[in-house]
């Protein structure tokens, strides 16, 4: 039997318990409100404890308040005392280091956010009715918090990035990244990103549809392209 997950004077049985315990805290504030002393007190200890974020502390904690990250969602930030700032996931520092692809993969997403908020901008500055456009899939009239931009099958993001790795036999051990301001993972290698979006803006067929929806479907598998695909344009 494994041992119980010790953090700070906190003992977890198993790990989702403590992913529950700290997303529960994460989740009582409001953005930029900040954490009580209790609260404080255990989330320090998640960050102490993680040999890889504990550098996050720097000069010293001075607070710790509710930060917004990308896609508008709430991490732990990290005030210190010369009050500079850093944002921090408690899902990292619970689950350790992602695996190579994994780790990939966001830094792959994390390269076309904009590439993609482009596109449903610009499907809201041309369909938009009273702040509203219809979902492609649907035809709901839905608000932007309500859709997401969605790659059509069987170009799906995973499989762009997987086909992407194989095409420049990308050795994912030996990548290199880094972490911008709100701590979003980055390819270090710039030209390998830029790479990256261009070969993404190549393959993807893209359409705006409402976040529970599902395009995995077998009559939408079709690689040619279809009159109401989105396109990513270059700037």
């Amino acid at each position: 039997m494994k041992p119980p997950i010790k953090i700070g004077n906190k003992e977890f049985k198993y790990k989702k318990d403590a992913l529950l315990y700290f997303k529960t805290i994460l989740n009582s504030y409001d953005f930029d409100e900040i954490l009580k002393d209790d609260d404080t007190a255990d989330v320090t200890a998640l960050l102490l404890e993680n040999e890889k974020r504990k550098d996050k502390v720097g000069s010293g904690i001075k607070e710790i308040r509710i930060g917004k990250v990308q896609f508008g969602t709430k991490c732990f930030q990290i005030i210190r005392n010369d009050l500079t700032s850093e944002n921090f996931s408690y899902v990292y520092c619970i689950n350790g280091d992602l695996k190579p692809f994994t780790k990939f993969s966001h830094a792959c997403r994390n390269a076309i956010h904009k590439d993609l908020h482009n596109v449903k901008q610009k499907y809201f500055d041309q369909n938009s009715v009273k702040g509203k456009v219809k979902c492609q899939e649907t035809g709901i009239l839905s608000s932007w918090t309500e859709l997401n931009v969605d790659h059509r099958q069987p170009n799906t993001l995973s499989v762009i990035i997987d086909r992407f790795i194989e095409l420049n036999k990308i050795d994912l051990k030996g990548i290199e990244y880094e972490t911008d301001k709100d701590n979003k993972m980055l390819l270090a290698d710039k030209e390998l990103e830029n790479k990256f979006r261009d070969y993404h803006m190549e393959k993807a067929n893209l359409r705006i549809v409402r976040k529970e929806k599902n395009l995995g479907r077998s009559h939408q598998g079709r690689v040619k392209n279809q009159k109401k695909d989105l396109r990513i344009e270059k700037e």
